[in-house]
């Protein structure tokens, strides 16, 4: 059987990704997701499969799922895969930008703590000496 027909269970993608059955119901009630049902059961293809992973990913890159939502149904509908790329280059701009500011803030706040730090050091050097 391809990987096109094959079909996962929830468990199944559960166990794959790593994440709990509620996660994949979080992102299948935002319609992130969309199994076939058959009854009660939930049949996840491989489109479902591809997409759970790409929010995971997104995710992990810090992205909302407003975005990654943007991102992930830009692939279905028109302009297709050149414009998801676009649309997605555009928020790694953005959020590189926000995670360098970040990194500077770190930075920033390391050094003052760096000096709060010598100077405690130094107010207790003294202070033991002056006992």
């Amino acid at each position: 059987m391809s990987l096109d027909q094959r079909t996962w269970s929830i468990a199944e993608l559960a166990a794959e990704y790593d994440v709990t059955l509620r996660t994949i119901r979080f992102y299948e009630d935002r319609g992130l997701l969309t199994p076939e049902r058959r009854g009660t059961v939930r049949v996840y293809h491989s489109r479902d499969r591809v997409r759970l992973g790409l929010i995971l990913r997104g995710k992990r890159l810090g992205f909302s799922l407003d975005e990654i939502a943007t991102i992930v149904d830009m692939y279905d509908a028109e302009p297709g895969e050149e414009g998801q790329l676009a649309y997605l280059l555009d928020q790694i701009t953005v959020r590189r930008a926000e995670l360098e500011q970040r990194r500077r803030d770190i930075d920033e706040t390391l050094r003052e703590l760096a000096e709060v730090e010598r100077r405690c050091h130094a107010d207790l050097t003294k202070l033991r000496q002056h006992q």
